[in-house]
């Protein structure tokens, strides 16, 4: 088979709480996305096909074992989907999964989705990361009520308080994601799914990947306690910086994983006004990025931080906790807008706001000083 060397296949995750507006989202990516240019492929919600085919959970009897099939199922579609989108005469492919792995999480206790990973011979961060991006609608139960309805799906059963504990228990599960995005129900449903739109054009750098976030130095967090948090994800990062022959251009290498299990991503990134910036990234092999890691600019140190990734009041925020501090941590926060109100997480104390301070970037804590 001829491999198209120009070929870009990104694959993101659909999710959302019950009645949170899925279905209308993939008619709506369709349209938006065909017009860019993109071959746009679905892989339908592999629950439900289980549930319309006769082979609802709540028969089953062990629930780990249900668990473990609907999964290893919905990663069997994915791939045949993939490998399939390899044999088109297409240079942007969008593979859309209605619901990702993480979503089966939600539905089991530790010990279950820990014998799923064994069983399927994989761990959480590999599970979890190889999606591109997670866009999450937060269900209708959550300030849009009126609108919350069983009668649009037959496999829905959940009340008003149901939906809401399941749509926490989602987003919980994918908080850890380098690119989870949550849409909430602040704005009317078209400007739910016109949001969506945009946020999924930003990742796929279209018209450009423009990112807006906000940057605050923070008191020392209580980790702990952060650690405790069900909507709260550790996240151990390593990244080194190469040189570039872009004025104002960094090039930065990741890993990022737990216990053990990583990934791995080069980044370029260019600040263009205010709170905007341009960010590249690609994903490397472990190989690619040891042997990046062998050309990193010796003018840079390596950094090495613990990131507590916490999705509250609708945002996502990113708090890292760098080894050399233990007076002050860095808190990052994505928003849609530079005018977006920002609401911070209990527990957490501001000191000051820095984004567009160049002595808390990252580049700049790695320099090394010269005397």
């Amino acid at each position: 088979m001829a491999v198209n060397a120009k070929q870009q296949i990104t694959k993101i995750v659909i999710t959302g709480g019950p009645c949170a507006g899925k279905t209308t989202a993939m008619s709506w990516i369709q349209n938006a996305f065909t017009q860019k240019g993109y071959m746009v492929l679905f892989v339908d919600e592999t629950a439900t096909e289980l549930i319309g085919g006769g082979a609802p959970w709540k028969y089953t009897k062990c629930n780990r074992d249900y668990q473990f099939r609907l999964t290893q199922l919905m990663l069997a579609k994915e791939l045949a989907f993939t490998e399939i989108a390899k044999t088109f005469d297409a240079e942007k492919v969008l593979i859309v999964c209605d619901r990702g792995a993480l979503d089966n999480r939600a539905y089991m206790s530790d010990e279950e989705f820990d014998y799923v990973l064994k069983s399927l011979n994989t761990n959480e961060v590999a599970l979890r990361d190889h999606y591109d991006a997670v866009f999450h609608l937060v269900t209708a139960a959550k300030g849009a009520e009126q609108f919350y309805t069983l009668a649009n799906n037959a496999a829905r059963y959940e009340t008003v308080e149901e939906a809401r504990t399941v749509d926490d228990a989602l987003i919980a599960s994918w908080t850890g994601h380098p690119h989870l995005r949550v849409i909430d129900n602040r704005v009317d449903f078209d400007e739910k799914m016109l949001n969506l739109i945009k946020e999924i054009s930003a990742f796929l750098g279209e018209p450009r990947p423009l990112e807006t976030r906000r940057k605050f130095l923070i008191e020392y967090p209580d980790v702990r306690e952060l650690e405790k948090r069900p909507n709260c994800e550790t996240v151990e990062i390593l990244q080194a910086y190469l040189k570039s022959d872009i004025p104002g251009e960094v090039i930065r290498i990741r890993q990022r994983g737990r216990f053990g299990n990583y990934i791995y991503f080069k980044t370029r990134k260019r600040q263009i006004e205010g709170m905007k910036r341009i960010e590249l990234e690609e994903r490397l092999t472990q190989d690619e990025y040891l042997e990046l890691l062998m050309q990193a600019d010796p003018d840079y140190r390596p950094i090495r931080k613990q990131r507590y990734c916490l999705s509250e009041n609708g945002l996502y925020y990113n708090i890292d906790v760098f080894p050399q501090w233990n007076d002050k941590a860095l808190m990052e926060i994505e928003l849609y807008s530079e005018d977006q109100q920002v609401v911070f997480p209990e527990g957490i104390r501001i000191i000051k706001e820095v984004t567009a301070d160049p002595e808390y970037t990252n580049p700049y804590i790695a320099r090394i000083k010269k005397e």
